[in-house]
């Protein structure tokens, strides 16, 4: 059974990106950027683990280094008193 986006953050998944700089496989000697993007869980970061495993394993580019930032998209409101009233009729 498949686990909808609202889903897996209500068990805590936060938005996480991931800024890969890889070596180009042709020319060793210049970094490639790659952006990756996904719901994930802080701070083991289980889903960005197995998509650099997949990368170390299949694909040609070496990895230079990866930044991770990571957010919650559901969190409590922010509510703060305006100490103001307005009275309409």
């Amino acid at each position: 059974m498949s686990v909808s986006a609202i889903e897996r953050q209500l068990m805590g998944y936060r938005l996480t990106t991931a800024q890969i700089l890889y070596h180009m496989p042709d020319h060793p000697g210049l970094l490639q950027t790659f952006i990756w993007q996904d719901l994930d869980l802080a701070p083991r970061f289980p889903e960005l683990s197995r998509f650099l495993a997949f990368w170390q394993r299949e694909l040609d580019g070496k990895l230079h280094s990866v930044r991770v930032a990571s957010t919650a998209l559901i969190r409590p409101a922010e509510l703060r008193y305006a100490g103001g009233q307005l009275t309409l009729h």
